[in-house]
């Protein structure tokens, strides 16, 4: 079976599944493509920055629910329903692995996917055919905790599960802005300090971010949307580059670039 990949997306605003963009664009395409070069994913393991817990907690439901974990936005967002089924052989293998690293992790077989999962998943899988498995996050535990945990999941690439990390390489909503022309310095700043680092296999300057990265607090206020980034740093082969896949952003600050461990 060929090694699916880790993948790092940044999911944006709701809006993004139903509003053109250069990373809406991106994600409608990036399903197909890796399975043209790496065959379809026998399951998706989705970690979003929407759905966090006091410990690993898989989501193994049957049929996953739909859900609006938002306010404010059109209608016509609330009326989209992603009907993804689970996969309950990868979600017993995601426990496994994870108790075998010494992370004690727990299931929920009633929860739903949030905006973080389903949002990327309906563009990338628009037909709801590959099963999906849901992973939160800790972020009381920080980025090496994420870290652990991708390592101790990266054996599943080679039995054909993608995984899947859903958050943000920026995120200060304080500072978005329609109106904002041009980049802010401390935006580009930072995820050039991030890019470099992540194509140059530098996962432990990367772990210590918040004192190395250049405008770290105010590109990330709180950790939880990069915290899916390191889960796929820790995922990628020991030492291995990420590669970046696509650069966009929206709302003047808000990035939308993604990365891939192969």
């Amino acid at each position: 079976m060929i090694v699916q990949p880790a993948v790092f997306v940044s999911h944006g605003a709701p809006t993004l599944v139903i509003e053109p963009s250069p990373a809406r664009d991106f994600l409608a395409g990036l399903g197909a493509a890796l399975e043209r070069r790496l065959g379809r994913p026998r399951a998706v393991l989705v970690v979003s920055a929407h759905w966090d817990t006091d410990m690993p907690t898989v989501g193994a439901a049957a049929e996953f629910e739909t859900i609006h974990d938002f306010d404010g936005f059109p209608d016509e967002l609330y009326r989209i329903r992603y009907p993804a089924r689970g996969a309950e052989d990868v979600a017993r293998a995601v426990i496994d692995r994870l108790g075998e690293a010494g992370l004690a992790a727990r299931t929920d077989a009633a929860r739903g996917l949030d905006h973080g999962a389903w949002v990327p998943l309906r563009l990338m899988y628009p037909a709801a055919d590959v099963p999906i498995v849901s992973l939160s996050l800790q972020p009381n535990l920080g980025a090496r905790h994420s870290f652990r945990v991708g390592e101790a999941l990266r054996p599943l690439r080679a039995a054909g599960v993608l995984l899947l990390g859903s958050g943000s390489i920026t995120h200060n909503l304080r500072e978005l802005s329609a109106r904002q022309s041009g980049e802010p310095a401390h935006v580009g700043e930072f995820v050039g300090w991030i890019a470099a680092r992540a194509e140059a296999g530098d996962a432990e300057a990367l772990l210590d971010y918040r004192r190395k990265a250049p405008h770290a607090e105010r590109n990330h206020p709180t950790d939880e949307h990069l915290l899916p980034f390191f889960m796929v740093l820790g995922a990628a082969s020991a030492g291995a580059a990420l590669r970046r896949i696509h650069a966009s952003a929206t709302f003047g600050s808000l990035r939308m670039d993604a990365f891939e461990a192969s």
